[in-house]
């Protein structure tokens, strides 16, 4: 029976390739010259901390047109609040989400379950795994999955005939 799954991965070589080179820029440029301005990732998620909110916010926004860049879906980020640190600085914490949570999942197949379609949806861990008789009805759940938008990027692997 043909099947296939669906899942929101990152990429975590290509986060690490995006931080080395924001952390390039932000020593390089030189409205964060004194600054002293930071971003580290530890636990999958990124902290950003800098002298006050306006360059905090400006790392932030190198950090995401870098992540842009090599082609990581800045939906998979989840923003924290912007809390004050020690010494009058500003700090955020900024989650780095992979695998689909519960809530996506089942709007996933309830997605599926409400067009109709002639397959099954499973949750399964952090996957949705969807099987159908026909090939042709599963490309139709692809293409028709892909057109709504959902809390996260969803990504459609092992397609299996």
């Amino acid at each position: 029976m043909p099947s296939f799954d669906v899942v929101s991965k990152v990429d975590w070589h290509e986060i690490d390739n995006a931080l080395n080179q924001s952390t390039r820029e932000l020593t390089q440029r030189f409205d964060f010259k004194d600054t002293n301005t930071t971003i580290v990732l530890k636990d999958e998620a990124f902290l950003v901390e800098s002298a006050d909110d306006h360059k905090l916010k400006a790392a932030v926004e190198v950090l995401e047109g870098k992540l842009a860049k090599r082609k990581v879906p800045l939906g998979a980020l989840e923003h924290g609040a912007i809390e004050p640190a020690s010494g009058g600085r500003a700090r955020q914490i900024i989650k780095v989400r992979s695998g689909i949570e519960t809530d996506t999942a089942r709007a996933v197949v309830k997605a599926i379950k409400d067009a109709k379609f002639r397959v099954q949806a499973a949750i399964q861990a952090d996957v949705v795994r969807v099987s159908g008789k026909k090939r042709d009805d599963l490309q139709e759940v692809i293409a028709a999955l892909r057109e709504r938008k959902f809390a996260q990027p969803l990504q459609f692997e092992n397609y299996r005939d």
